[in-house]
Parts: C-alpha cells; sequence; structure tokens
C-alpha cells in the first residue's frame, strides 16, 4: 500500500476552541482506515481539512504532493458528510444527487455523456438503488439516503473516500451493503477514511485505526486500538488524562 493522503501537524481553530491540535496521520492506497472519537473531537473539522474546504491555521495536508482542492476539483476525492448537514427537502432526485459525482468529468455546461450515464447506472445498481433513481432524496429511509451518497462518491470514480458517520441511523442491511462496498473499492486501490461510533463493526470495516480527541491519541492496528486503555482516552473516561487543548 502506498499512501495517497498525508496530514501533517494540522491545527484548526474556532475562535478560541481548538478543534484540532497538531495532527499527524497518513492514509494508504487499499486500505480503510476508521477513525474513532467522541462527538467534538474533531472528526468532521478533519474531513473537512482533508477536503480542503477549511484552511489549516498550522500544519499541511498533501494529497500526492498536490493541494487539497486541486485534488477535490479534479473529482479524485469524495465525501459523504453527515446527514444534518444534508437539505433533504431540496428538489433532486437520486439519480441526480449521483450525477453530481460526475460534474468533474464533465465540461462547463455540465451535460451527462453516454459514459456519466453508465457511471450513475452501474453506480446505483451497485448499491441497490436502481428502482428508486428517480425518487426525491428526501423521500428514500436513513440507510438508502446513505447509499445514495456512497453511490456518488463511486460514479465519481474517486480515488480517496472520506465518510463521516456513514453508519448512523441505518438499517443493518445498508450497513452491511455500505461495509462491503468499502472493502470492495479499497480492494480496488482506493484510500478510504471513515469515521464510526460503532466499534463492534470496526473489526470487519477497517485495516487500521485512528483514535481522535483533537489530537491523534494512537493510530495502528484495529485490534491494538479497541483496548480498554486506549478507548477510555478517547471517550474521556481516564481521570487521569486531560487531552481537551485549550
Amino acid at each position: 500500500m502506498t499512501a495517497a493522503v498525508h496530514v501533517d501537524e494540522v491545527s484548526v481553530s474556532y475562535g478560541e476552541i481548538r478543534a484540532l491540535d497538531r495532527v499527524s496521520l497518513s492514509l494508504d492506497r487499499g486500505g480503510v482506515t476508521g477513525l474513532i472519537g467522541m462527538n467534538g473531537s474533531g472528526k468532521s473539522t478533519l474531513f473537512t481539512t482533508i477536503m480542503g474546504m477549511r484552511r489549516p491555521d498550522h500544519g499541511r495536508v498533501s494529497i500526492d504532493g498536490a493541494a487539497p482542492a486541486a485534488a477535490r476539483k479534479a473529482g479524485r476525492v469524495g465525501y459523504v458528510p453527515q446527514s444534518e448537514a444534508v437539505d433533504w427537502q431540496f428538489p433532486v432526485s437520486v439519480h441526480d444527487v449521483v450525477m453530481m459525482g460526475r460534474y468533474a468529468r464533465q465540461g462547463i455546461l455540465r451535460r451527462p455523456r453516454p459514459r456519466d450515464r453508465e457511471a450513475v447506472a452501474a453506480a446505483l445498481d451497485r448499491v441497490g438503488l436502481a428502482d428508486l433513481a428517480d425518487r426525491q432524496i428526501g423521500r428514500l429511509s436513513g440507510g438508502q439516503r446513505k447509499r445514495a451518497f456512497v453511490a456518488r462518491a463511486i460514479a465519481q470514480e474517486a480515488e480517496i473516500l472520506l465518510l463521516d458517520e456513514p453508519f448512523a441511523g441505518v438499517d443493518k442491511a445498508s450497513e452491511a451493503t455500505i461495509v462491503r462496498l468499502l472493502r470492495d473499492l479499497a480492494a480496488a486501490g482506493c484510500a478510504v477514511l471513515v469515521s464510526s461510533h460503532d466499534l463492534h463493526a470496526l473489526p470487519r470495516l477497517a485495516d487500521h485505526a485512528v483514535l481522535l480527541r483533537h489530537r491523534v491519541l494512537f493510530q495502528g492496528p484495529v485490534a491494538e486500538a479497541l483496548r480498554p486503555e486506549h478507548l477510555a482516552r478517547a471517550f474521556g473516561l481516564d481521570p487521569r488524562d486531560d487531552e481537551a487543548p485549550a
């Protein structure tokens, strides 16, 4: 496996609140990295910083040696946001959402070509939503919505996939489908970073794990990350350890 993403000593603040404190990690091609941490630990900030949607106060993010914004513009980075970040009332169909993944490969007028339509159809079929392509996105169940955004990343043919809590509020069937797809995409050479609170599913999902609480507390094998002493630090249960930066 070769590293596709490097996060080097990155710090991000919101006013006086430090969301990320000198975070360093790498994402390898051909692997799934699980990102574990409690709410407010900086996971979503890390995603948007890797995407180039937020500029770090300190440090640097590079994707194959280039700036994240360039990789995002080229469609090489796919992002599945938390459900709360999406306007589910927007009048757009499932097909249209998935077609958005093709924008970087289309011309200025955004006119779909046969190759675009084929990619969208194939992505919808892979996530089991082909029969719901014309449905308004907000009318899907929670699991179906997440699968639609995974389909968008698949249609995009992204090399790096970032998924922020894709299993929150989904049914077990959708969770199993998403896990299988992420494993298949990693096997095909993608670098995948996925945050999740489902620690029981982590061993079958991820090859490696990162424990985050504003700074990286641990990165390495999943079995090691799940040891009680590491989880206690990540979830603020160790009274001897105050990891939250001032």
